[in-house]
């Protein structure tokens, strides 16, 4: 899901605007806590991915009416919540939308490769975007100028630029603009998996209604949690094993 018009509209300030980024979390806080069906989302910028479980059974997995709910309910969210981070850009015609897609991935090692492009993208950009704002911002620049400056040049050369020309040690820069957003639904000492899909082996083994029902009402009883992280390597899936199983 994502929006690229607000920045210019708003003015907002380069190359993170903290509080832009702030709401979004905020609205996609609000996603999880009335979808249940999502254990896991992530941010970067003005885009936001929300990760359901192979084993969802929301709208009978109907796919446009599962994009539509979640991109309505993100962007009346981020609407209401506008004035508690902006409350001195007051929104106007055309008001904020965003748009979004589904995509199924076939395994669980395919959803953290697309996870893990996200978050390399996020840094990619993020450093560019830095060292970019600070030859336009801070060196007096064209942005034309900057771009020239920095076609070809590496993440070295990014970095030495930053720190050479303005003092910018880009490691010192939040996790948050280098990483993005990491939200997810965290239970607490618990070592089983958020849905329990492994093959039942007799009658006896099937749940109860009230086991069924106390299932059900797990995933809203989770404490929903946002770290700026590393997805890509194995530390964040190994301290949660629920997410999906691992499968």
């Amino acid at each position: 899901m994502a929006n690229s018009n607000l920045s210019a509209k708003f003015g907002l300030e380069k190359p993170n605007d903290r509080r832009a980024l702030d709401l979004m979390n905020a609205a996609a806080r609000a996603v999880l806590q009335d979808i249940p069906d999502i254990p896991l989302a992530y941010g970067m910028s003005d885009e936001f991915s929300f990760i359901f479980d192979p084993s969802c059974s929301l709208f009978g997995r109907r796919e446009s009416k599962i994009l539509t709910t979640v991109v309505s309910t993100f962007t009346s969210y981020y609407i209401h919540l506008w004035s508690s981070y902006f409350p001195d850009k007051h929104l106007s015609s055309p008001m904020p939308s965003f748009d979004g897609r589904v995509v199924q991935y076939p395994s669980f090692q395919n959803l953290r490769d697309y996870l893990s492009w996200r978050q390399v993208d996020c840094h990619i950009n993020n450093l560019y975007n830095t060292a970019f704002w600070a030859l336009v911002q801070k060196g007096g620049m064209l942005p034309t100028k900057a771009e020239e400056t920095l076609q070809g040049s590496s993440a070295a050369d990014k970095n030495e630029i930053l720190f050479c020309r303005f003092g910018v040690n880009y490691n010192d820069e939040l996790e948050q603009f280098k990483k993005g957003s990491v939200m997810y639904r965290d239970y607490a000492n618990e070592t089983t998996g958020l849905l329990n899909t492994a093959p039942q082996k007799s009658p006896q083994d099937e749940p109860s209604r009230i086991q069924k029902e106390k299932g059900k009402k797990r995933p809203r009883k989770a404490e929903i949690m946002l770290q700026f992280t590393d997805l890509i390597r194995d530390e964040f899936w190994n301290a949660r094993p629920w997410l999906f199983l691992q499968r």
